[in-house]
């Protein structure tokens, strides 16, 4: 759990400062909880050029609830969380002395955005919160006051934590929750747990990840590890501490990052993906008579036109495509002998087995396939739904890689492709996410793709 905070202060000497205004967010990795946002009054001047940038004066402040009176509340929302700030050494360093002089000792664990920014988003030009979040797309409103800053925090956080693709800051969050006792950890878990899509990672007590899955329903895909029987299970119920779980707000990018975060974690009780996991692909070649024939094969070949995870699926969805675009079954390789091939006599094909039809009029049907379902040196984003209601996730295929997902809130950032590439989490483009994207696409054709002009290095 974490506490975003953002604090307004007088200005004035080193450890002088007295707090204005104070915001903080109850942070859950998905979603705000709690939230306390209120004016203090400091009981002393605020520097005028304070006041030019944060528009709070001293009238404002005359009514408002000095720092004893709320610190109960502070302390109540920021316990057994970590303090997450734009600059954390400044509002942390700003709590502890407003909780020095009133004789408390005021601790509590802090990361700091900046620093994580300039790991995780490294090539920005500035990163003050204005500038940084302004460059990421991120929505900021009432600059210099303590909520809106700290609401610009949380959308910057959270897209920091998709980006820590070796979960150092998920892993650094786990090792500071209580621990449950043994005999109900599993119940108290399975209570925190959401129904939503997304990625679940399984801790054991030193916050190491033991398990990575994915699931339309991640509490109760991890209830059913926790109610299973088989041998797996059974020492995985043994060893596990805790669960997080990020939220991915579909399926396709649930599927990656599983991919991804398993080979990059390498969690002990995950074993499925070491190999790849798809066994078949589809490539073509032309014969002597200029057609192109379409065949399956093993996967690992070059220039294939898509992947499948077995000969099944491979023939089931080759055919599905023979009848979509008309074309033979004998140029497909899933019919041999001479002459005209079955489909011919009933009136399906319309003669490339016997050269009745025309080389060129065959394959452009042909070429329509393989554009339609290869993204070999596309540039395109597919969209697809977000984390949240008012937002969608932009999955980036540039010049025919695959280069990562990211999430958005408002339709001009897809049109800035400084934008897309910095809210884009880099994904590695091997062929296992090549055919999770492809297989995915085959069955949602109804996905909004956008295709982009060829971008600039």
């Amino acid at each position: 759990m974490y506490a975003v905070v953002d604090i307004e202060t007088t200005g004035g000497k080193y450890n002088e400062e007295g707090i204005t205004e104070i915001a903080i967010y109850k942070f859950d990795g998905l979603k705000v909880v709690d939230q306390f946002i209120s004016l203090v009054n400091p009981e002393k001047a605020i520097q005028p050029f304070v006041v030019n940038l944060t528009g709070i004066n001293n009238d404002m402040l005359r009514n408002a609830p000095k720092f004893y009176e709320v610190a109960k509340r502070i302390v109540e929302i920021t316990e057994d969380c970590v303090l997450v700030a734009h600059n954390s050494k400044f509002d942390y360093r700003i709590l502890r002395t407003e909780f020095k002089r009133l004789g408390f000792d005021f601790e509590r664990r802090s990361l700091c955005t900046v620093e994580l920014s300039k790991k995780l988003i490294p090539g920005q030009e500035s990163y003050s919160l204005g500038k940084l979040v302004r460059a990421l797309g991120i929505p900021l409103s009432d600059r210099h006051r303590a909520s809106g800053d700290a609401q610009a925090t949380v959308k910057l956080f959270k897209m920091l934590l998709a980006k820590d693709v070796e979960k150092n800051i998920l892993k650094d969050a786990v090792k500071l929750e209580p621990k449950r006792q043994v005999d109900t950890r599993l119940v108290y878990i399975l209570e925190d747990l959401p129904g939503i899509t997304g990625v679940y990672y399984l801790h054991n007590a030193e916050g190491d990840i033991i398990y990575i899955g994915k699931s339309k329903n991640i509490k109760k895909r991890v209830t059913q590890h926790f109610t299973s029987e088989q041998h797996k299970a059974r020492q995985m119920q043994k060893e596990v501490s805790s669960v997080s779980y990020e939220a991915t707000g579909n399926e396709l990018a649930a599927l990656l990052k599983e991919n991804q975060e398993i080979k990059q974690n390498k969690p002990k009780y995950n074993k499925a993906l070491k190999k790849n996991i798809f066994s078949h692909a589809l490539y073509h070649s032309t014969d002597e008579q200029g057609y192109i024939n379409l065949y399956i094969a093993r996967a690992g070949k070059k220039n294939s036109i898509t992947t499948f995870s077995s000969l099944k699926r491979a023939r089931n969805v080759l055919e599905m495509w023979i009848e979509k675009y008309e074309l033979c079954q004998r140029l497909c390789s899933l019919e041999k002998g001479s002459g005209n091939c079955f489909n011919y006599s009933i009136k399906k094909c319309h003669g490339a087995c016997i050269q009745e039809e025309p080389a060129e009029t065959y394959n452009e049907r042909v070429r329509e396939l393989i554009n339609q379902h290869s993204y070999k040196n596309q540039n395109m984003l597919v969209i697809d739904r977000g984390r949240e209601i008012d937002e969608k996730s932009a999955l980036l295929v540039e010049n025919g890689e695959f280069k990562g997902i990211g999430y958005f809130n408002l339709n001009h950032q897809i049109n800035n492709i400084d934008i897309i590439r910095s809210i884009i989490t880099p994904m590695k483009n091997d062929r296992d996410s090549q055919h999770i994207i492809q297989s995915y696409l085959r069955r949602n054709s109804r996905l909004k793709i956008v295709p982009l002009n060829p971008l600039a290095k």
